[in-house]
């Protein structure tokens, strides 16, 4: 055993892990940078106030730890969604979350499901819990497989709506078509729904075995802060809590978050001028004749054209490739023949997307 490598002592199916890719962070100035979904804009200024009068002049409560249960937060997410406290769980980024579900509900025998394309982050804490994946792939029509998610073999099944990377969003139509034939737990991830022009939040009501999934890291503008909830039926949140870690959430996290939430007036104002930019360059992409999935995200997913009229996985990297060397950063996901055809591109401030329009008019040109 003394001879024996930490690799060797790693349980055998860590060395198996493929490991998350996040999007790109570039380094130095100058850069637009549409790669990773942030928000365009800066958080509520009541975020920066609430976190001056927290940190104090000597920093006295840093010594402290925070709210073991995120108490406060709680019951302000709770009264944003006309919920009781008892139906939220708070966790350090929406990622916390979705660790917690398929810790508490995914093992070798009992599958966790997702669609694909989707958060690539979901196989990764399938692979971390050594369970059991089921994949269910779209076509390029992005329509539900409703019947083939109802029929799968999966423990819990995370949908992701509006799903990434393509930004189509699911009516709650379909979503209750799905609660009504799959057995199993249907877990919603609604990073994107402040966005959109549905969610599924009242649904709860009707379904005790769905969860929906919140980020504050997209609309809210706070995606270096990582605060994340599940709403769901009681009797779930008391599952995740008790398989959550103590203090998952940091004490200046859920401080900011509190304070974002109190300022709804604002942050209606910044997603309907990120809605606005949106639907802008969604047509100003249909004018170039380029295939683009009807977004109800911050972000498009199009399908680039080349001069010569030409699409796919090679035209979308020299596109990709391009606009990197001008410094204007999106995300080309090439390893699967559904998305390798297509950038993602964060829905930036006006001059941003100005700025990527243009290099790609440079692009297209050459």
């Amino acid at each position: 055993m003394s001879n024996l490598s930490p690799a060797q002592l790693a349980l055998p199916h860590v060395a198996r892990i493929h490991a998350y890719t996040p999007g790109l962070q570039p380094a130095g100035q100058g850069w637009v940078k549409l790669n990773t979904n942030e928000c365009p804009y800066p958080p509520s200024p009541l975020v920066a106030e609430a976190l001056r009068r927290e940190i104090g002049d000597d920093g006295a409560s840093l010594r402290l730890y925070p709210n073991p249960k995120s108490t406060p937060l709680r019951a302000a997410i709770a009264k944003l969604h006309a919920l009781g406290p008892d139906q939220v769980c708070v966790g350090n980024g929406s990622d916390d979350i979705l660790n917690l579900l398929v810790r508490a509900f995914c093992s070798s025998s009992a599958g966790a499901g997702f669609t694909f394309p989707s958060y690539s982050l979901y196989p990764v804490l399938v692979e971390i819990q050594d369970g059991r994946a089921v994949v269910i792939e779209f076509d390029r029509s992005m329509t539900l497989p409703i019947d083939r998610i109802s029929d799968s073999s999966a423990r819990a099944f995370f949908l992701t709506s509006p799903n990434a990377p393509t930004g189509v969003a699911f009516s709650n139509t379909e979503i209750e078509r799905v609660l009504g034939a799959f057995p199993g737990l249907l877990v919603v991830d609604e990073a994107y729904a402040p966005f959109a022009r549905e969610n599924a939040v009242g649904l709860l009501a009707r379904h005790p075995r769905l969860v929906v999934v919140r980020t504050l890291s997209k609309a809210y503008a706070l995606a270096g802060i990582r605060v994340g909830y599940a709403l769901a039926d009681p009797k779930v949140i008391g599952l995740l809590d008790g398989v959550r870690d103590s203090y998952n959430v940091g004490r200046l996290s859920q401080v900011a978050a509190v304070a974002a939430l109190g300022d709804a007036a604002y942050y209606e104002g910044v997603v309907a001028k990120v809605i606005v930019t949106r639907e802008g360059n969604l047509a100003r992409f249909a004018q170039r004749g380029w295939f683009t999935y009807p977004s109800q995200a911050n972000f498009i997913f199009t399908e680039p054209k080349n001069s010569r009229g030409e699409t796919g996985p090679v035209v979308a990297k020299a596109a990709y490739d391009f606009l990197f060397e001008r410094k204007v950063l999106v995300r080309h996901f090439p390893h699967h023949p559904l998305t390798a055809p297509f950038l993602r591109v964060t829905i930036g401030t006006d001059g941003e997307m100005q700025a990527l329009q243009s290099t790609l008019d440079a692009w297209v040109g050459v």
